[in-house]
């Protein structure tokens, strides 16, 4: 592991902004194949070569963890190289790490936690995860068998195949405890509260279903015609997208912990013009309540307030492949869909503070 001192650069800036620099096409691209080739690849030369991170995470002091992958742009086989980077709360490079690996890994992810991040487990099974603190020491993850019924501050770590939880309190991954068997889609929120939908092998129509300690809390049916999507839940706000004819037209919404519920299929968003498929559907709840709804490399709306009726399309400064919320702030990544030697217009993490009106661009100086 390496440890680098550097500084977060946040600059103002509008479409088409700076990104990593390079001396032309040719020269960029015998140095990416170089950084790719290299059994023990230096972090900051996956770094520059990626162009852009494939994600972002925050801990709860504030420290950011960004995951730089360099893959093979000629084939789906071959070398490949990944990297993550720590920064402090100060904008200071805390920690970073590369490894050698090949085209056909899984990428690497991970999730801010309190007192540190933790990785996702890469394969089907929870081996993989491990803990990283804030200062980007590794710790050897907790992995059992055993399901661990979900408490306030536990994270859901891995959806499907298999359901895992993380508790940072012990590093531990285990299986969550009381899960129904027909579940297809879960969220757990700060509370302990898993959501559920539950698919049931009758004709009956998908059901949201909430539990806590054990206990189930309540249900409702999913609305017709439409089926039930991914969910997003936190602070008593839950969110289901609805699907129908292979696209997502609304959201089935509860603002007060499940006690009432609206379908919401207008709100300020045309569903009809989400074209790319429920796959690629981001929706996320916001620490103060209100939804952010859209799709990768697409469009994005924000909730005017935590009744979250009315949306408000965000302008960003770049087509963002990817988008994260934390806390109230926004994370937009800008970059190429497949490997690339180039970079694209506005590549790069762009950071918003206040609600999508200006968009800072992340550049790691020294």
């Amino acid at each position: 592991m390496a440890a680098a001192s550097g500084a977060l650069a946040l600059t103002a800036c509008g479409p088409g902004g700076p990104g990593p620099g390079d001396g032309g096409p040719g020269d960029r691209e015998a140095r990416y194949k170089r950084v790719i080739e290299a059994p023990h690849p230096r972090p900051a030369d996956v770094i520059e070569a990626a162009g852009a991170p494939s994600g972002v995470v925050r801990s709860d002091d504030g420290s950011l963890l960004l995951t730089y992958d360099a893959g093979n742009v000629e084939d789906d086989e071959g070398p490949a190289a990944w990297a993550w980077r720590m920064v402090g709360p100060d904008g200071r490079t805390v920690a970073e790490r590369a490894e050698h690996t090949d085209a056909e890994a899984a990428p690497a992810r991970f999730k801010g936690v309190r007192g540190g991040f933790v990785r996702v487990p890469p394969g089907e099974g929870a081996e993989g995860a491990y803990a990283l603190d804030v200062r980007g020491k590794r710790h050897k993850a907790v992995i059992t068998e055993t399901p661990l019924r979900p408490r306030p501050g536990d994270i859901l770590l891995a959806e499907l195949e298999p359901t895992l939880i993380y508790r940072p309190a012990t590093r531990t991954v285990a299986p969550p405890a009381g899960v129904p068997d027909d579940a297809i889609r879960l969220a757990v929120d700060e509370r302990g509260t898993v959501w559920s939908l539950d698919q049931p092998l009758t004709d009956d129509p998908n059901r949201v279903v909430w539990q806590r300690d054990g206990r189930t809390l309540g249900s409702r049916a999913v609305p017709k015609p439409y089926t039930g999507g991914i969910l997003a839940a936190r602070g008593g706000i839950a969110a289901l997208s609805l699907t129908r004819d292979e696209g997502v037209r609304g959201l089935l919404v509860t603002t007060d912990s499940g006690a009432h519920w609206r379908t919401v299929l207008g709100g300020g968003i045309p569903w009809g013009e989400l074209k790319r498929g429920p796959e690629f559907l981001v929706l996320e709840v916001l620490a103060d309540g209100r939804l952010l709804v859209g799709e990768e490399g697409g469009r994005y709306w924000l909730a005017e307030d935590r009744t979250n009726s009315a949306f408000q399309e965000l302008r960003t400064p770049a087509k963002f492949t990817s988008f994260s919320v934390v806390g109230t702030t926004l994370y937009g990544i800008a970059d190429a869909t497949t490997a690339t030697y180039d970079l694209v217009k506005g590549e790069g993490l762009w950071i918003s503070r206040d609600d999508g009106r200006e968009w800072r661009h992340y550049e790691q100086r020294g």
